[in-house]
């Protein structure tokens, strides 16, 4: 298994994304009568046997989830002085702000791909749930009455997690999980800071979210 770039807020610049393989064999995924099937840009692909992917044109997208891995405040902190120390409003907004932009760059991507993006349950409507879990900041940029450069090779690290449900009966159809490193493909040393940090995370948000409907779409061509 393979590692597809993913960025986080206030993260250093990312140049690219390098997709995953995911596993070759099929196999159940447990207690939801899921099929893994091979990917060759996402870890981990599940998808309901027989489902028909080409009635479903439009798309409810929840708010994302988003969690940092335990500690990681903590550790973050020992890595720097007392007057660059994140709080845990700062992990909150790091959070937050990685929610809104996964949930955008998810619903844009679907509306790109021909989805209708709606808010309310009918027939031919697929609700999207997202997560983005473990996460590992390595490079947090944050006011300071000391302004340091920050630098870094590895921006940081996380679970990404997407379910697919009928909106109507709320049947599971599909479920993606892929674990993604923050890294520039030429493993340089770049310089930290928010704007384009900002900028890079939505763009490897908005390529996650295309290999994962690519998958479901490569579902519904095959039936």
């Amino acid at each position: 298994m393979r590692k597809q770039t993913l960025s986080a807020i206030f993260i250093s610049a990312l140049a690219c994304m390098a997709l995953g393989v995911g596993s070759g064999a099929a196999a159940l995924a447990p207690n939801d009568g899921l099929i893994q099937i091979h990917s060759r840009s996402l870890d981990e692909f599940f998808v309901r046997p027989d489902v028909d992917f080409q009635r479903y044109h439009k798309v409810i997208v929840d708010p994302a989830e988003v969690a940092l891995r335990k500690g990681w405040l903590k550790s973050i902190n020992a890595t720097r002085g007392p007057s660059r120390w994140l709080v845990p409003e700062d992990a909150r907004n790091i959070t937050d702000n990685v929610a809104a932009s996964l949930s955008s760059a998810v619903a844009e991507s679907f509306r790109t791909r021909g989805f209708e993006v709606v808010t309310a349950p009918d027939a031919g409507v697929l609700r999207v749930s997202l997560r983005a879990t473990d996460m590992v900041v390595n490079a947090p940029d944050v006011a300071s009455a000391y302004p340091q450069a920050l630098f870094n090779v590895d921006a940081g690290e996380a679970t990404l997690a997407m379910e697919v449900r009928d909106a109507t009966s709320g049947t599971l159809l599909g479920r993606v999980v892929d674990r993604g490193t923050a890294r520039e493909l030429s493993s340089r040393i770049n310089r930290a800071f928010s704007v384009t940090n900002q900028f890079w995370f939505d763009a490897l948000f908005r390529q996650w979210a295309v290999n994962c409907i690519r998958g479901f779409e490569s579902v519904r061509v095959s039936n």
